[in-house]
């Protein structure tokens, strides 16, 4: 039990950390766009494509980083779906170097032992 709390608080930060770096990147790129907007357009570059290129970015950073929140509360309130989920984010956070591929480990080894999928057929109905 204590296994899977901290593996949902690890999901949690990972998944804030990549709201935070979606935030960054798009605010940043904003901002570098409009102060080197010179050599920007001296380089071909339209500063549309540069911030578009950011967005889409940024949208794919949140859309990642979403589930990792997601499995985070259904991890803490030991839902049924949680422990599927949290085994299929595991396999597509192994690319995620360093930190995504430490708790992906993790992930596997707290969400594979038979007593983590008797705590999770066991657990009480969402209300």
């Amino acid at each position: 039990m204590t296994h899977v709390k901290i593996l949902a608080w690890f999901n949690i930060v990972l998944g804030a950390l990549g709201l935070i770096a979606g935030a960054a990147i798009l605010g940043g790129s904003m901002v570098v766009t409009d102060l080197f907007l010179f050599a920007v357009e001296d380089a071909g570059i339209p500063a549309a494509v540069v911030q578009l290129a950011a967005l889409v970015i940024t949208a794919v950073v949140l859309v990642l980083s979403l589930p990792c929140l997601i499995l985070g509360y259904g991890l803490v309130n030991l839902r049924p779906w949680a422990r599927i989920l949290g085994i299929v984010l595991a396999a597509l956070n192994l690319l995620n170097v360093p930190f995504g591929t430490a708790v992906s480990v993790y992930a596997f080894w707290v969400l594979l032992k038979p007593e983590t999928e008797v705590l999770f057929k066991n657990a009480p109905a969402a209300v």
